[in-house]
């Protein structure tokens, strides 16, 4: 008998109807749980792929050593699937991160480099390419790897389009390194081009894990705007409401991005009618404990 390893289960995560948070109008949430991953985010997928595609082709082998900028989720991810198949992880992150993600990246063997808090991921993306040109490690490149979003196309896509029976009608995901975005419309857009896609990102001055809006020089060349139907602003303390939502509403505990998510799905539930949204739950809420935004209302 063949058994599963652990990449293996990486995505087929549950997609499940919203029960009390209600949209109206005969409208259906849907929220794609990529928690469940064996890291815990949706990075899994991207994280896998990458290593196992460069790997394939002879970019990579066993034994080297990796260069990345991360915000989070997908050093934790990365440092997974380096352990996964052998590989020495060099992770560029803002000090501002939660204490959990790092200790996560640690405790699969990751080594940790702080990007101040005020440079944030334009500074790490900085010292990361230092870092490769000095010859100090290989890189993977979220942001302009052809294979983040590939990996979007080839699964999370083709799951929402399997699991909704082709019934979905709007798709709501915030826009970090956009693989997500990117992958999963190209996917639906194929099978239905009338899926409306929906982008989210920061309101001025927001600070939201998972939610960015790039300066034109740190845009990632793997976004193209034309796969994205409507864009959305979203505030900190609206993502951070939503977060706590979904947690006592609905008993998802999930981060800061995934309620910018609800909260944009709810905006979308709006002005639709008869409609399926889909909203991606990008991460699971334990990695946010120690932030405090889930402490009890005085």
């Amino acid at each position: 008998m063949e058994y599963p390893t652990l990449e293996d289960t990486v995505g087929n995560t549950p997609l499940v109807r919203l029960k009390r948070i209600g949209a109206g109008r005969n409208n259906t949430l849907l929220a794609k749980l990529e928690g469940d991953n064996p890291a815990g985010s949706v990075k899994d997928r991207p994280a896998m792929a990458m290593l196992a595609e460069a790997q394939k082709r002879g970019d990579i082998a066993p034994g080297d050593t990796l260069v990345e900028a991360t915000s989070g989720n997908t050093g934790i991810a990365l440092a997974m699937a380096a352990a996964i198949l052998g590989y020495r992880m060099v992770l560029v992150m803002p000090e501002s991160a939660s204490e959990e993600r790092k200790h996560a990246m640690a405790a699969y063997g990751a080594t940790l480099i702080s990007a101040s808090k005020e440079g944030g991921m334009e500074e790490a993306r900085d010292i990361a390419e230092a870092m490769i040109a000095r010859g100090e490690g290989k890189p993977l490149d979220q942001f302009a790897n052809p294979d983040n979003p590939l990996s979007h196309y080839r699964t999370t896509g083709a799951e929402i389009w399997q699991q909704t029976g082709g019934a979905v009608t709007h798709f709501v995901s915030s826009m970090g390194t956009t693989g997500t975005i990117m992958g999963v419309s190209r996917y639906l857009k194929e099978r239905n081009p009338d899926v409306e896609i929906v982008g989210l990102q920061p309101e001025d001055g927001a600070s939201i894990a998972g939610i960015r809006r790039w300066p034109e020089a740190y845009l990632p060349s793997i976004f193209d705007a034309s796969r994205v139907d409507a864009t959305l602003d979203i505030g900190q303390f609206e993502a951070e409401e939503h977060m706590r939502r979904l947690a006592r509403e609905e008993g998802i505990l999930a981060g800061v991005s995934s309620g910018g998510s609800l909260a944009g799905a709810l905006r979308i539930a709006e002005r639709a009618e008869n409609a399926v949204i889909v909203f991606i739950v990008c991460d699971r809420g334990d990695r946010y404990l120690s932030t405090g935004l889930y402490a009890p209302e005085v």
